[in-house]
C-alpha cells in the first residue's frame, strides 16, 4: 500500500457552502516573493528536527517580504511537532505548512481520482490510532484480504488531517475485479441500442413545458437492450471504455459486497464473525467508511472527468424552486441507485395523485360553506324559542350543571362543513381514489422496473443478498432444489425456533397492550379534568363569556389530543429500537426479509400508537354512554369516570380535531426534524472549518464530515408517507382537506428530502430493488380497510343517517323542521340519583322549580310511559338503516374497485412488448455470437494446422 498526504477533520469540518469559501484560483495563499527573511534560530527551534527547521528557515526567507503575513490565521493544534514555538514564529511556521500542503498536492479539491489521476476512488475507510492495539491488527489483515481480493489501496496519512490523527484509505475496484462480481451479481450490461421508439407520453405536451426539465437531465443515459453481463463474453457487450463502462452507482455497489464480506484474519484461522465492513466500524476500528460524491453540489467539479451530477441534482431536484417541475428519476436513479430511485418515483406519484383527491376534497369542503345558510337544524339549536328553551342534562357528576341547548350553536355551524352529503361522496369517492392509487402506481412501476434492468430482479438477486449476519450464524451448507448448488444454512432446533418467537411476539404484544393502556389513560384524563374545565370555567367569567365558542368539551378534546400526539413522539422512539431487537433476534436470511419483517413489526406499532385515539373517538366514544339515572362507567362506577359523551356539536367535529392535530402535528415536526436537525449537526461540526479556506480539503474529506446515510433512513421516509395515507383514506369523511393537507406537506417533503440527501449527507451505498417491497401489501391493505372506515363512521359517528331516516320515514313534507326536538329524549328531574345531581353552587341562576325535566341525545321513551327510558322503535330504524347503508356503500365501492383493478392491467402493454423483444434479441445475438466465436476458433486452428504442416 502506498501512503500519501491527505487532510482530515473527525469532529470539525463538513463541506462549506457557497458563502464561507474562498476564492479556489488564489486558494486563500499569497504567492511566494524572492526577498529574503529572518532566520529560525536555535532557541526558537526548541528540539523541532533539523530537517524541519532548515525547511522553515527557508521558506520563512520568502515569506517575510510579504505585507499580509500577518494577516493569515491558523489554528495551533494543527502542527505537533512545532506546537513549542510561540508568537510570531509559531504563526508563520503554521501558515507554511498548510502553504506547503497544497504546493505539494497540485489537486482539485472536488478531485475522485488516486494521486495518478487515473485511477477512480471508488470507496473511503478512515480510521484513528487510537484505542484498542488490536484494531490495528485487524486492519492490517482486512486491508491485505482487499488486496489479495484485487482491491487497489491508497492511504492518506494522518499527519495532513485537520485534527492530526485520521487517515484515509482509499479504494479503487480495477476492471478485472468489477468484471468478476458484476457476473457474481448478475449486473445487467447494454448489448445493443434500443430500436423501440417510445409511444408514451404525456397528452398535450405542449401544456407541461413548464413542468419539464431539460432533455440530459431527465435522460442522462442513452437508451440500450440490456442483459446479465458475463466475464467470459465481455466481448458481447457495448463497451467504448472499460473506466466507465459500469457507473459509480454500479462500482460503489460491487466495493461494498466485498468489503461486508472480506475477513479480517488470517487465511488459516477465519471464524465466521470476523469478517464484513459493518462490524469492523461497530467495534471501532474504522471510523466511517463510504463511497464519494463527485463534486460539491452548488458548483461544477473543475476536472473535467468529474461528471458533476450531484450538482445537477441540487439545481434541478433539491432546490425548494423546482417544487412544481418533475424530478430527474434517471439521474436519481444513476448517482443513487435504484432502491433511493424507487422511493422518490413512488413519493412523487403519490403527490400527484393527491392533487386530483385534494381538488374534490376542497370541492366537498366548499359545499359545506355554501349550504351554511341552509342548515335547519342548526338554526333550530340557535333559535332562543327552540333551542334556548331546551334545558339539557348535566354531561358530568357534580361540577357540571344544566345548560341550554343554544350554547351549542357555534358548534353546530362547524360541525356541518364536515358532516353534510358532500362527506358520503368523498367516502365513496376515496375508495375508488385509492384503487386507481394503487392500480397505475403497478403499471407506473413496471414501466420503471424495466426501464431500471429490474425485471426478473428478485429471483436473480435473493440469493445473493443473504446478510453478512446470516452467513456468521451459518454452521452448514446445503443443497439449493431450486439451484442445485451449496449454500450456507443456519441450524436451528425446534426448542431455539419456537423459543425466539414467543418472545418476539410476546414482547410485540406487551408493546401494544402498552399503548393501548396509554390511550386508555389519555381518555381517563378526559374524563378527569372534563369536570375541572367547566368548574373552572364558570369561574372565570371572561371565559364564561366565551361559551360558545370555547367549551368544557372542545377544551378538553384539544388538550387531550396534545396530551396523546406527544405520548406518541415518545413511544416512536422505543418502538423502533423494540423492532429493531426482535428483528434481530430472527436473524432473517436475506436483506429483502429482514426489511420485510421489520416493516410488518413497525407499520403494526406505529399504527396502533397513531390511530388507536382516532379510532376510539370514532367508533368508541358517545356509544356506551347510557342514559340519566343509568350511566355507564370506565372501569366500573366506584371509579367515577363516566364514559364520555360526544361533543354537543357531534362526534364527528371531535374526530376531525384529533385528526388536524395528530395529522399535522406529525407532518411539521417530521419536517423540521428532517430539516433542521441534520443541518445543525452539520453546522456544529463545522463550527472550527470556516477559519480555513475551502480549497484546503479534499472531496474525502469533505464528505467525511458530513452524516452517514442510516442502514434504515429509507425505511423510515416510507413509513412516514405510509402513515400519512393512512391518515387520509382510514379517517378521510371525517375531514375533506385532509389529502390538501397532505399535498402541501409533500410537495415539502420531496424537497426536503431531495436537499438532505444531496447536501448533508454522505452519499450512500448504491442498491437494488424490483419494488417497494412489503410497503405494497401495506397499502393495500389500508385501502381495504379505508373502505370499512369511512363507511362506519358515515353511519355511526355522523349524524347524516338519522337526519336522513327523519326525513323520509318521520316528516311527511321531507323537511328537517322538528328535527332537534325529535332527536332528543326527555328525562325526569326528581329521578335524577344523588351522585349524578350537580351541586347546588354548581346550578345556573334561571334553574327554577318549574323546570322539571332535561334533554339528552338518544331514542328512549319518556318518563310516565310503560317502557320508560328504554330504547323507541325509531332507535332501531334508525339502527336497522345504518346497518343496511355500511352493507351497500361496502359492497359498491368494492365492486368499482375489485372491477377496476381487473380492468387495468399491473404491465403496460408496450412494456410487455419491450420485455419480449429485449429476451428475444438476447437469444438472437448470444446465439450469433457463439456461432461467431466458434467459427473464428475453428479457423484459427485450421490456420494452426496448416502452419504445422508446412514446418
Amino acid at each position: 500500500m502506498n501512503r500519501v498526504t491527505g487532510r482530515s477533520g473527525g469532529d470539525s469540518l463538513i463541506e462549506m457552502s457557497p458563502s464561507d469559501s474562498y476564492n479556489d484560483d488564489i486558494n486563500g495563499y499569497y504567492h511566494n516573493s524572492d526577498s529574503p527573511g529572518p532566520r529560525y534560530g536555535q532557541s526558537e527551534c526548541h528540539g523541532v528536527c533539523v530537517e524541519t527547521c532548515e525547511s522553515l528557515n527557508t521558506s520563512m526567507a520568502t515569506l517575510a517580504s510579504s505585507d499580509h503575513s500577518d494577516e493569515v490565521q491558523v489554528d495551533a493544534h494543527t502542527l505537533e511537532p512545532i506546537s513549542s514555538l510561540t508568537g510570531f514564529w509559531k504563526k508563520r511556521a503554521l501558515f507554511l505548512k498548510f502553504r506547503a500542503r497544497i504546493e505539494k498536492q497540485q489537486q482539485s479539491k472536488d478531485l475522485v481520482f488516486f494521486r495518478d489521476g487515473v485511477r477512480r476512488i471508488d470507496f473511503v475507510l478512515s480510521y484513528t490510532e487510537e484505542g484498542d492495539r488490536k484494531h490495528g491488527r485487524k486492519r492490517e489483515l482486512y486491508e491485505a484480504n482487499l488486496e489479495k481480493v484485487g482491491l487497489e489501496l491508497e492511504t492518506e496519512d494522518k499527519s495532513e488531517s485537520e485534527d492530526g490523527k485520521t487517515y484515509f484509505v482509499k479504494i479503487h475496484a480495477p476492471w478485472e475485479v468489477l468484471a468478476t462480481y458484476a457476473d457474481v451479481l448478475k449486473i445487467k450490461a447494454p448489448f445493443k441500442a434500443s430500436d423501440i421508439s417510445k409511444k408514451y407520453g404525456m397528452p398535450m405536451k405542449c401544456l407541461a413545458t413548464p413542468f419539464r426539465l431539460p432533455e440530459h437531465i431527465m435522460n442522462p443515459e442513452s437508451d440500450y437492450f440490456t442483459t446479465t453481463f458475463t466475464k467470459s463474453k465481455s466481448d458481447f457487450f457495448l463497451i467504448d471504455d472499460k473506466d466507465t463502462f459500469f457507473t459509480p452507482a454500479t462500482r460503489n455497489r460491487i466495493v461494498y459486497y466485498i468489503l461486508s464480506r472480506c475477513p479480517y484474519a488470517e487465511d488459516e484461522c477465519v471464524e465466521k464473525d470476523k469478517k464484513g465492513i459493518k462490524r469492523l466500524l461497530n467495534n471501532g476500528t474504522y471510523t466511517a467508511a463510504f463511497p464519494l460524491h463527485d463534486s460539491r453540489y452548488w458548483t461544477r467539479s473543475k476536472d473535467t472527468s468529474c461528471e458533476s451530477e450531484r450538482y445537477n441534482l441540487y439545481q434541478y431536484w433539491a432546490k425548494f424552486s423546482c417544487f412544481f417541475k418533475e424530478q430527474p428519476l434517471n439521474l436519481i436513479r444513476k448517482y443513487y441507485g435504484e432502491r433511493i430511485g424507487l422511493y422518490f418515483a413512488w413519493l412523487g406519484f403519490y403527490t400527484e395523485m393527491l392533487f386530483f383527491a385534494a381538488i374534490v376534497g376542497t370541492f366537498c369542503f366548499m359545499y359545506g360553506v355554501f349550504s351554511y345558510k341552509d342548515n335547519e337544524w342548526s338554526k333550530e339549536i340557535c333559535s332562543d324559542q327552540i333551542g334556548g328553551n331546551i334545558v339539557m342534562c348535566p354531561l358530568c357528576d357534580k361540577k357540571c350543571s344544566y345548560w341550554k341547548l343554544n350554547i351549542t350553536c357555534n358548534a353546530s355551524w362547524q360541525s356541518n362543513l364536515f358532516d353534510n352529503v358532500g362527506t358520503l361522496f368523498f367516502a365513496v369517492f376515496m375508495g375508488i381514489w385509492v384503487t386507481l392509487f394503487l392500480e397505475l402506481w403497478k403499471r407506473r412501476q413496471a414501466r420503471l422496473a424495466y426501464e431500471w434492468d429490474l425485471v426478473d430482479f428478485e429471483e436473480e438477486q435473493q440469493r445473493l443478498q443473504i446478510r453478512p449476519e446470516y452467513e456468521n450464524k451459518c454452521t452448514s451448507r446445503k443443497l439449493n432444489p431450486v439451484t442445485q448448488e451449496s449454500e450456507l444454512v443456519l441450524e436451528r432446533t425446534a426448542t431455539d425456533l419456537v423459543g425466539k418467537l414467543f418472545l418476539c411476539w410476546v414482547t410485540v404484544l406487551f408493546w401494544l397492550s402498552l399503548t393501548v393502556a396509554c390511550i386508555i389513560g389519555v381518555i381517563a384524563y378526559r374524563l378527569a379534568v372534563y369536570a375541572a374545565f367547566a368548574s373552572f370555567m364558570k369561574e372565570n367569567t371572561h371565559l364564561n363569556k366565551m361559551g360558545s365558542s370555547i367549551t368544557p368539551q372542545l377544551a378538553t378534546a384539544v388538550t387531550g389530543s396534545c396530551i396523546n400526539f406527544v405520548i406518541i413522539m415518545i413511544l416512536n422512539l422505543m418502538y423502533e429500537r423494540v423492532a429493531i431487537w426482535i428483528t434481530d433476534l430472527e436473524i432473517p436470511k436475506t436483506h429483502v426479509e429482514y426489511e420485510n419483517k421489520l416493516t410488518i413489526k413497525m407499520f403494526l406499532f406505529q399504527f396502533v400508537n397513531y390511530y388507536s385515539s382516532c379510532f376510539y373517538v370514532a367508533f368508541f366514544k358517545g356509544k356506551f354512554v347510557g342514559y340519566p339515572g343509568g350511566y355507564s362507567y370506565m372501569f366500573g362506577q366506584r371509579t367515577k369516570l363516566r364514559n364520555e359523551e360526544c361533543d354537543p356539536g357531534g362526534c364527528l367535529i371531535e374526530l376531525t380535531t384529533q385528526l388536524v392535530i395528530v395529522m399535522t402535528g406529525k407532518q411539521v415536526w417530521g419536517n423540521i426534524q428532517e430539516s433542521l436537525v441534520p443541518w445543525l449537526m452539520n453546522w456544529w461540526r463545522s463550527r472550527k472549518s470556516r477559519r480555513h479556506p475551502e480549497s484546503l480539503y479534499t472531496r474525502w474529506e469533505q464528505d467525511y464530515n458530513l452524516l452517514m446515510v442510516g442502514q434504515l433512513e429509507l425505511f423510515y421516509e416510507y413509513l412516514e408517507m405510509v402513515i400519512q395515507f393512512g391518515f387520509i383514506t382510514l379517517f378521510v369523511a371525517s375531514f375533506p382537506l385532509a389529502p390538501l393537507l397532505a399535498l402541501f406537506n409533500n410537495i415539502i417533503e420531496v424537497r426536503v428530502d431531495a436537499w438532505k440527501l444531496t447536501t448533508q449527507f454522505r452519499r450512500p451505498v448504491a442498491a437494488k430493488a424490483h419494488s417497494i417491497g412489503a410497503w405494497e401489501e401495506i397499502l393495500s391493505g389500508i385501502a381495504i380497510l379505508s373502505v370499512v372506515t369511512n363507511a362506519f363512521i358515515v353511519a355511526f359517528t355522523s349524524e347524516m343517517i338519522p337526519r336522513l331516516v327523519y326525513m323520509y320515514a318521520y316528516q311527511p313534507d321531507r323537511s328537517m323542521k322538528g328535527y332537534i326536538n325529535n332527536s332528543l329524549s326527555v328525562f325526569n328531574i326528581s329521578a335524577m340519583p344523588l351522585d349524578n345531581r350537580p351541586e347546588e353552587e354548581e346550578n345556573p341562576p334561571w334553574l327554577n322549580a318549574s323546570i322539571t325535566t332535561c334533554r339528552y341525545h338518544d331514542y328512549r321513551y319518556p318518563p310516565g310511559h310503560e317502557n320508560q327510558y328504554t330504547h323507541t322503535m325509531q332507535y332501531w330504524h334508525i339502527f336497522a338503516a345504518k346497518l343496511v347503508f355500511v352493507i351497500v356503500m361496502e359492497h359498491v365501492v368494492f365492486l368499482v374497485k375489485f372491477f377496476l383493478a381487473w380492468l387495468i392491467p399491473d404491465v403496460p402493454a408496450d412494456v410487455r412488448d419491450r420485455i419480449k423483444r429485449e429476451r428475444y434479441l438476447v437469444q438472437e445475438y448470444l446465439h450469433n455470437y457463439e456461432v461467431e466465436k466458434l467459427t473464428n476458433e475453428l479457423s484459427a486452428n485450421q490456420d494452426a494446422c496448416t502452419c504445422e504442416e508446412h514446418l
